[in-house]
């Protein structure tokens, strides 16, 4: 009876350290070029990341920031990535997009009008000050 109950709380402990939930890490990922390598290369590392994480029980919190000639990712007709980003937000929910929006007000000056950006994507006053934001917060950095 004794090697019963010893056998019925080892195996309690194993499964309940089974259901234990992994640690959670943070990617700030910054894109300031208007260049369709350095936007897919961003992509793949963050399709990279999540996928090395979720392999090991490990969760992942990713924010892509965008500014500058980056901003141009996320406007649809010119967005070389358009298409990724949308399945990429589809099926990653703890993946988000973020724009400058210094760059969008500039932009919209020059083109006279105002830019539209993708559904997919959360305007922050700056990129810069977000990128500084995500690093306090323990967000590790990563530019492509």
């Amino acid at each position: 009876m004794k090697h019963l109950f010893l056998a019925a709380a080892l195996a309690f402990s194993t499964a309940s350290g089974a259901l234990a939930e992994g640690k959670t890490h943070y990617l700030a990922v910054h894109v300031d070029e208007n260049d369709p390598q350095v936007m897919n290369i961003a992509l793949n590392n963050v399709a990279n990341v999540t996928k090395h994480y979720e392999s090991v029980g490990d969760t992942v919190v990713i924010e892509v920031v965008a500014h500058g000639p980056g901003l141009n990712m996320y406007i649809p007709g010119k967005s070389p990535v358009a298409d990724r980003i949308s399945v990429m937000s589809l099926e990653m929910e703890n993946l988000s997009f973020a724009a400058c929006g210094n760059t969008k007000a500039a932009m919209s000056k020059k083109a006279g009008h105002e830019i539209e950006l993708m559904t997919e994507v959360t305007v922050v006053p700056s990129g810069v000050v977000r990128l500084i934001e995500l690093q306090e917060q323990g967000y590790a950095y990563v530019r492509p």
